[in-house]
């Protein structure tokens, strides 16, 4: 089996699959306040092109894992059938795919159980705050409430484990450290922290407003006896963390995804697949390989893993954030997905 391997011996084994770049929330950190120009429909790949390509990935490439984002993928209409054509492939061990999604959970309760049935593994959902009126400023709609029905109907569902992502911004949600941890503690949730990356609206993003990872350790500190996990972190994007049971709380875990601060890149193991067929390397690539036209024009299963292999030789050694030579990506992340 060939394998996408990247110049400093990084092997890929996750693939993260777009399936729209649309969303029904105008996060303030992710799009601007107008929305986006949303791809054509004719550029967006059908489901069964998305499923033949995550084929090519899983039975010549080497991948075990998917994600499918967005954009927010429950706006998909397919977004079950897709789910569900994933998860009848197989690894070349003969084991099923692991197959993850990532949402805002607005439409999670119309399609859970739809979705559970299809073998969907695992879900993360977005929860930057708990307070009603910040939430609303955040993501520019009035619908937290739904969200935290979506969080609970998760909880229920068997799907474990169900995560949520909260990115932390200065002077807009740090006040939410505390009580998020809490309230993923208490529902037996595994809260992530993600600091802000420079991938939101043009110009948005400065170094002072991210909230960095110590930081927010710092804070959880003060409230909370934690330690370090201990299972390997291997090449999982977050630093686990072991919080200790107390009077408000059973105890849990907790990551940070400090992407800036503490970069992973050195243990990546992602590769990337826009909804309109692009191949990114990173998630801060500046080159795109384009399978979408090689499968419309006839390629066969081989011809799309060489491209794809050639895509991923071209890797970066990492982001670099704080190098001279860093430029942001001309898509933001929810063109990108996530």
């Amino acid at each position: 089996m060939m394998q996408l391997v990247d110049p400093f011996g990084r092997t890929a084994t996750d693939l993260r699959v777009s399936v729209t770049d649309r969303c029904n929330l105008h996060c303030t950190y992710c799009m601007p306040a107008e929305g986006m120009d949303w791809l054509a429909r004719s550029d967006v790949l059908s489901a069964d092109e998305i499923i033949r390509l995550v084929q090519v990935a899983v039975s010549q490439l080497g991948i075990s894992k998917v994600r499918f984002t967005g954009g927010e993928p429950l706006v998909r209409p397919e977004i079950v059938r897709i789910v569900s054509g994933v998860k009848r492939l197989r690894t070349a061990s003969g084991r099923p795919v692991e197959v993850a999604l990532t949402t805002n959970g607005l439409l999670l309760p119309r399609y859970l159980d739809a979705l559970v049935e299809a073998g969907l593994d695992r879900v993360n959902i977005s929860l930057d705050t708990l307070d009603r009126d910040r939430y609303a400023q955040l993501a520019r709609r009035d619908r937290l409430d739904d969200v935290l029905v979506a969080v609970d109907l998760a909880a229920a569902s068997g799907l474990q484990p169900v995560k949520l992502n909260t990115v932390i911004m200065r002077g807009v949600n740090e006040v939410d450290i505390v009580p998020l941890a809490r309230f993923a503690l208490v529902r037996g949730l595994e809260l992530r922290y993600i600091e802000q990356m420079p991938i939101g609206p043009p110009q948005s993003w400065r170094r002072g407003s991210m909230v960095p990872a110590a930081e927010i350790l710092a804070s959880l500190g003060k409230e909370f006896e934690l330690f370090p996990d201990v299972e390997p972190r291997g090449s999982a994007p977050a630093v686990r963390w072991g919080v200790k049971a107390d009077a408000t709380q059973p105890g849990g875990r907790i990551g940070i995804i400090a992407s800036v601060t503490s970069p992973f890149c050195a243990d990546c193991s992602r590769t990337r697949l826009t909804a309109d067929g692009q191949v990114r390397n990173c998630l801060f690539a500046r080159q795109e390989t384009d399978l979408r036209e090689l499968l419309r024009s006839g390629a066969d299963d081989r011809a799309l893993a060489q491209a794809w292999m050639g895509a991923h030789a071209a890797k970066a050694g990492g982001h670099g954030f704080d190098g001279n030579g860093f430029a942001v990506p001309s898509r933001t992340m929810s063109a990108i997905g996530g």
